[in-house]
């Protein structure tokens, strides 16, 4: 019995144009979008070498340190400045034009021109300021032990780093990846529809449809189980076309741990289907109020999730934490995000146990208030 209403529920969703559409093409479409509007956002934060002048006069032809340290970071393929030698008159000109951040004016106090403030112009003026503390300091020591200028040089040549790099999951800084984890995160939960249809379809009072079957010799939860299966396994393969087509078309990275996104889909597709069966059996109204209780959820979890702004997932878990870990599209992000981006799975498995808790709450309430209903008649 089982396997006979699964295979004709599974030939009924599939006719279903308007639930595929929103659960599929409606998604595929936005990762399109998405791809065509951010491919190029994150070229533009690439760090470029700082174009600056230095005023070209005795003070500065004569501060052979100064003049050394400068060429240094203005060499190699990983140079920090695109250095000009220039009059003052031709740097001020420079400046004022926008090709060069700032000049500076070599002597007994190191001056940085600049016209606006600004990250570029805040960079020159820490190198400038790290150099002249690390002069000074040389300078006072071999003034007070001139014998000391060798153990001075090594230091300088051997300085600590107290910054130590960690290895991450493998996943490269990518601002636009985080989009496309809020978008799954939503075509996951858009497995509502699916689970809504399966609910509506089983209480009487609803459509003739519920009515009959119902009426039909099979029991009711075991109807709605088999029924509920073969909407799973229609989103578990949308959703995969869906992984499929933004990994192998649009080339978007998922790191190296394929076997936990795929287990991260599967679990945020089981929790938006059983989500979607929960809200048709607690709204007792029409199918549009429920299909606007969806889409209503479903997006502004995204919104809280950063789908449409970035910076306000990172607001919310700043100021209100408890929305973070009440909204499922954000437990999905997250989740993607650890994978991506960390090398230790606690924060992952976190985010999947408590995501996990939600798709079963969800299934017991369901079970509970379909249990309870009764039909005077039919």
């Amino acid at each position: 019995m089982f396997a006979h209403i699964f295979m004709n529920r599974l030939r009924c969703l599939l006719r279903d144009k308007e639930t595929i559409f929103w659960t599929f093409a409606f998604p595929l479409a936005l990762s399109l979008f998405f791809y065509l509007a951010l491919s190029n956002i994150g070229k533009g934060e690439t760090f470029q070498e700082i174009d600056i002048a230095v005023v070209n006069d005795s003070r500065y032809q004569e501060d052979l340190y100064f003049k050394t340290a400068l060429e240094e970071a203005s060499k190699g393929e990983d140079r920090l400045f695109d250095l000009t030698l220039a009059t003052e008159e031709e740097a001020g000109k420079l400046l004022e034009n926008g090709s060069i951040k700032g000049y500076i004016k070599a002597g007994d106090q190191i001056e940085l021109v600049v016209k606006e403030s600004g990250m570029y112009q805040s960079i020159i003026k820490s190198f400038l300021d790290n150099y002249s503390q690390t002069f000074k300091a040389v300078e006072t020591v071999l003034r007070n032990d001139p014998k000391k200028y060798q153990e001075v040089m090594e230091s300088l040549k051997d300085r600590k780093n107290y910054v130590k790099e960690v290895p991450t999951a493998g996943g490269k800084p990518d601002i636009v990846i985080n989009y496309f984890y809020t978008l799954i995160a939503m075509a996951c939960m858009y497995g509502s529809f699916f689970g809504m249809r399966e609910t509506s379809d089983i209480q009487a009072d609803i459509s003739p449809l519920a009515a009959r079957i119902n009426i039909a010799p099979v029991h009711k939860l075991k109807a709605f189980l088999s029924s509920i299966c073969a909407s799973m396994l229609i989103h578990l393969v949308v959703m995969l076309a869906l992984l499929g087509f933004i990994r192998y078309v649009l080339n978007i990275d998922f790191g190296p741990r394929t076997g936990y996104v795929l287990l991260t889909m599967v679990i945020g597709s089981i929790t938006g289907v059983f989500f979607g069966a929960f809200v048709s059996a607690l709204v007792k109204k029409s199918e549009g109020i429920k299909v606007a209780v969806l889409i209503g959820v479903s997006m502004l979890g995204s919104f809280l999730a950063g789908m449409m702004y970035i910076d306000i997932k990172y607001l919310i878990s700043m100021n209100v934490p408890f929305l973070s870990w009440i909204n499922p599209v954000n437990l999905l992000t997250d989740a993607f995000y650890s994978l991506y981006y960390l090398d230790d799975l606690s924060r992952y498995a976190l985010n999947i146990g408590v995501l996990s808790g939600f798709a079963t709450l969800f299934c017991v309430l369901t079970y509970l208030i379909l249990r309870r209903r009764k039909y005077a008649g039919l």
